[in-house]
């Protein structure tokens, strides 16, 4: 029953809070929506601990229903229990829950409060369910959920053009990935003739010299498969290509910010591609993709970081970024690694998110950094707090050791294991990485240098108003830091240290598919020619372990060096402009080159088919032609029809007139 109370707590509250919010009031809301949010993280510490830790599993799966039964299709809704799901379920909940507290002081003002907080449960109920599935139907009702409690999320706040316009932006270019991820489905279920997680990973060694036949070309199946599975991870996880609706996602409240860009929907990706690693294990081909676009997104957002202004759309750059660490850390084969820092992630991203709230707060919506500045002693603990969450993210610890803050231990571990692997993708994932490593640095210490330190820029004004954030957020904040501080040091033993294996279920890690045979065993899966982790305890190239600490002294030395001793250097730069500067602060002119290749030409087409195609041929020969021309003519016959019986024997006697006369013609020869 703990599992079922898990996933449905957040679900009731969504319900009471958004039927009845009306009635009940938004304070109520509030209550009810975090009390079972309460209930459901406490119940998801203990399912991790009783599973992963001890590595109990009473049950494998856990069955609410049957779902589908149409034929040979067949699906249930059902729970899986395994070390994988237990990770998310600490992750999401806990994250959540902190969310839902921050909300009562951010959203206080807000009239709508009660439709907030019930989409905050929508939104976590939803991803639970991801997390959860025991089959690809399931997971996919998960995947399309979050997707629309984070458009009504996004958007929440209808009545701003733009917020619409994220929201819009956010919900389509996921479809894109979302059609490939259906795909994929669609791919596995004809292969497999299945759905269930168990029985397609049973069946996948059977299946590995498989081709099938798409689009005219004969491909290796599982290969097919995984790279169409990965097109959804993208979609959904913001990786490079479709990773633009991440950043104008930032138009939604900061609470929405935290939830769906720290720790839940956009790790729905990075969870997919770990939890078919039974499939990608044998298509090699597509971890090479998962790795280089990986490699690509922690670097090209790293870049584009380095410019921003708005203090949100800075850490939105800086989540792109890590996810794409956790790609490629999946994509050598280091599955255990890439959740380890999804993780960590997750306390020190929701942490920055909601720091910026309280800034944004204490300055009445001012998000731009450079109308900030000298907040530090405004702002003391919201300062402090982000400071830690700086540490955590730009990796702060001692080299060569365990010991530092949780980014430091998570984010090194990737590192270390892409250069360990002594692969050419690995070897390209490691350069990436680092470089994105040092600019990581740059630009978090530049925000806090910005926003924190210096000579303040605010209006006198609003400085006079500023204030610290109250109990409410204040409280989420501390946990969060606890987090982000300890969270790597406690567990990494168990996610990526000397209980790895045990904690995942790898039998010597990476046995033969057949001896995992219980759940325990299922959460994810290494053959035997991929021992990445184990490569990357065995490293004994020692500046592979300073290189990320050395990489962070250059990027805070330098941001320190632009923003605190020479400040117009930056601003200098900024004012003239050039070719770099302008390149990154475009972001690369995605958006500009999207609209040329996608916006203007469906916006051409849908113009062409109104103006030409419905307006000119459709109604100018249908409703306004040929159609008009019976109505009018339709009119006129009708005058005819005036009832009289003199005007109806009239006409019959011209009628009959000119009958005789045509008969009279033709026998004189006339006609």
């Amino acid at each position: 029953m703990m599992y079922q109370l898990i996933v449905l707590l957040p679900a009731i509250g969504a319900l009471m809070a958004g039927l009845f919010g009306p009635w009940i009031g938004h304070r109520s809301s509030e209550i009810v929506t975090i009390s079972l949010m309460i209930l459901s993280a406490i119940l998801s510490m203990a399912a991790f601990f009783q599973v992963a830790i001890l590595g109990h599993v009473e049950e494998e799966a856990i069955v609410f229903f049957r779902w589908f039964d149409i034929g040979t299709f067949e699906a249930e809704w059902a729970i899986r229990v395994d070390t994988l799901t237990t990770i998310m379920l600490v992750v999401v909940t806990s994250v959540s829950t902190l969310v839902h507290i921050y909300s009562v002081g951010y959203m206080s003002h807000d009239p709508h409060r009660s439709r907030f907080f019930a989409y905050l449960s929508l939104f976590t109920f939803a991803m639970l369910m991801l997390v959860t599935a025991d089959n690809f139907m399931q997971l996919f009702f998960g995947w399309e959920g979050v997707g629309l409690a984070s458009y009504l999320l996004i958007g929440f706040w209808y009545k701003k053009p733009s917020a619409n316009a994220a929201a819009i932006k956010a919900f389509i270019v996921n479809r894109v990935g979302d059609f490939g991820f259906a795909l994929g489905i669609m791919a596995i279920f004809l292969v497999f003739q299945s759905v269930s997680f168990d029985e397609v990973f049973r069946q996948v060694p059977e299946k590995a010299d498989h081709t099938i036949l798409f689009l005219g070309q004969e491909f290796h199946t599982l290969t097919l498969i995984s790279v169409l599975l990965f097109v959804g991870a993208m979609g959904k996880s913001a990786q490079f290509l479709l990773h633009t609706w991440l950043p104008d996602a930032m138009e939604g409240p900061t609470p929405v910010s935290a939830l769906i860009h720290a720790a839940t929907m956009v790790t729905a990706g990075v969870f997919l591609v770990c939890r078919c690693s039974h499939i990608f294990e044998y298509a090699p081909d597509a971890l090479l993709m998962v790795t280089f676009v990986g490699a690509i997104t922690a670097f090209f957002a790293a870049t584009v970081g380095l410019v921003q202004n708005d203090i949100k759309r800075v850490i939105a750059y800086s989540t792109c970024s890590q996810l794409g660490y956790m790609f490629a850390a999946a994509g050598i084969g280091a599955y255990d690694a890439a959740m380890f820092h999804l993780f960590t992630h997750a306390f020190f991203k929701a942490l920055l998110f909601l720091c910026a709230g309280s800034v944004i707060h204490a300055l009445h919506d001012e998000q731009d950094m450079r109308n900030m500045g000298g907040l530090l002693k405004y702002l003391p603990y919201t300062g402090a707090l982000m400071i830690i969450g700086t540490l955590a993210i730009t990796g702060v610890g001692i080299p060569h050791t365990h010991i530092g803050f949780a980014g430091f231990v998570s984010k090194d571990a990737i590192i270390e294991t892409a250069y360990a692997v002594h692969t050419d993708i690995g070897m390209f994932a490691f350069w990436m990485l680092l470089i994105a490593a040092g600019m990581t640095s740059f630009y978090s210490w530049r925000l806090i240098f910005m926003t924190f330190f210096g000579k303040s820029r605010a209006p006198k004004e609003v400085l006079d108003k500023a204030h610290e954030a109250p109990m409410s957020m204040m409280i989420p904040l501390i946990l969060l830091a606890v987090g982000a501080v300890f969270a790597g040091m406690i567990f990494y033993g168990y996610f990526y240290g000397d209980h790895h294996a045990a904690f995942w279920g790898l039998a010597a890690h990476g046995a033969d598919p057949s001896v995992q045979e219980s759940a325990k065993l299922s959460s994810i899966f290494l053959l035997s020619e991929h021992p990445a982790v184990e490569k990357a305890h065995h490293l004994e190239v020692d500046w592979v372990f300073y290189a990320p600490f050395v990489m962070m002294l250059i990027g805070l030395a330098w941001a320190y060096w632009w923003y605190i001793l020479s400040p117009e250097i930056p601003r200098k730069l900024a004012s003239t402009g050039g070719v770099l500067y302008s390149f990154l602060y475009n972001k690369w002119y995605f958006d500009e080159i999207y609209d040329f290749l996608f916006v203007k030409p469906a916006q051409w087409l849908g113009r062409f088919l109104w103006k030409r195609g419905d307006g000119w041929f459709i109604d100018g020969f249908g409703p306004e032609g040929v159609a008009s021309a019976v109505l009018q003519t339709t009119k006129r016959v009708v005058r005819l029809q005036t009832g009289y019986v003199y005007h109806y024997a009239f006409a019959m006697l011209i009628g009959i007139a000119l009958l005789i006369s045509f008969y009279y013609a033709r026998s004189m020869g006339v006609l």
